[in-house]
């Protein structure tokens, strides 16, 4: 299935990752980096792995600390292969070698699968080689809020460009279409539906989030309508009736470049 949603849910409060599981998102993440305070840090473990003792209903990912901390090692060895995990999330990542690392001291219990997250102006600069840094790394992201700390960023638009550039990094790479960064105001969601049209128009595909409301908003937006879902059967119908170029009735032009996105359109309408 094509996931669209991340919810992100503290893991020092088990209650309401358990709520989490419940909520409809595609992905639940587990954090145990920035929404869990120092003194939190050990119990947010343990209640981790206590809940990924077994299998979930939904796949479960876990955000781990900053890699190469003692925290993050902690983490790595306590719920790297447990039966419940379907992720791990590296935040703060700046180098392949980080990556490689993760995925060697893993390597015992099968290697879950990795997805970075690029969250400072190296990380950008960085960004190819972070995603073809190893095969069990399955994707890359931003992590916006940091970035925009460390380029001194003000308008949200100063961000496109980083944007941009970690979409071709992950197609570059095999990897699929990022997915965006957090919107901080749960109650803004208008402004949430308008982020995520930019953020589908540049080329990301889905969104984290960090409340429940937020869900409905992130998967509308990235849907195909059902102009887009019946323009892309007429694409796909009249390629497999002519499989060379031609044009359409109402002059749009079909090539395979079109018939591709086409039926990736397709596929996103019934990702279930």
């Amino acid at each position: 299935m094509i996931s669209l949603t991340w919810l992100y849910v503290p893991g020092d409060r088990p209650r309401i990752v358990t709520k989490a599981l419940a909520c409809g998102a595609d992905v639940v993440v587990i954090d145990l980096e920035d929404a869990v305070a120092p003194d939190r840090k050990d119990y947010a473990r343990a209640a981790t792995a206590e809940l990924l003792s077994e299998a979930q209903p939904v796949p479960v990912h876990v955000r781990v600390n900053a890699v190469g901390t003692p925290l993050a090692a902690a983490d790595l060895k306590t719920v790297a292969s447990l039966p419940g995990l379907s992720g791990l999330r590296l935040p703060k990542v700046t180098s392949a070698r980080q990556v490689v690392q993760v995925a060697e001291s893993t390597a015992a219990d099968a290697a879950p699968p990795l997805y970075a997250l690029l969250e400072t102006a190296l990380g950008i600069e960085h960004a190819h080689a972070v995603a073809r840094a190893h095969p069990s790394l399955r994707g890359i992201a931003l992590g916006e809020a940091d970035l925009k700390a460390d380029l001194g960023v003000r308008a949200d638009s100063g961000l496109d460009w980083s944007r941009s550039r970690v979409v071709v990094a992950a197609r570059a790479a095999g990897l699929p279409p990022p997915s965006q960064s957090v919107h901080p105001d749960t109650r803004d969601l208008d402004g949430l539906a308008a982020s995520c049209a930019h953020g589908r128009a540049l080329g990301f595909l889905g969104r984290a989030a960090i409340h429940p409301r937020q869900l409905p908003v992130i998967e509308r937006a990235y849907l195909p309508t059902q102009e887009e879902i019946e323009k892309a059967e007429t694409i796909v119908k009249a390629a497999a009736t002519n499989r060379g170029a031609q044009a359409l009735p109402d002059g749009t032009f079909i090539d395979a470049a079109v018939v591709t996105a086409a039926n990736r359109t397709l596929s996103l309408a019934h990702r279930h």
